[in-house]
């Protein structure tokens, strides 16, 4: 999925991934947050579960929007979380 898709997975409000955990392929389920940055709201996936640092990078550069989980928040390369108030 390419950067450019990310406002239908915001209309959707969630996206199954495949991820590698603890050494195993499995589906994680990520869904669409707002958060409270100031007076604005920023988007990011959200997951309770814990991933993967690598994996938490390729989500977010693959569907463009940050990545938040148990163990940490990731953004896609050039972005913060600025870049996604308005959503």
């Amino acid at each position: 999925m390419s950067g450019a898709d990310f406002s239908e997975i915001i209309k959707k409000g969630e996206i199954k991934v495949r991820v590698r955990r603890a050494g195993m392929m499995q589906f994680v389920l990520l869904k669409i947050r707002r958060v409270d940055i100031g007076r604005e709201k920023s988007v990011e996936l959200y997951t309770d579960r814990m991933l993967e640092l690598s994996e938490m990078t390729r989500i977010a550069e693959e569907t463009g929007l940050p990545v938040e989980a148990e163990n940490g928040k990731v953004f896609p390369a050039g972005k913060g979380a600025k870049d996604f108030i308005g959503f």
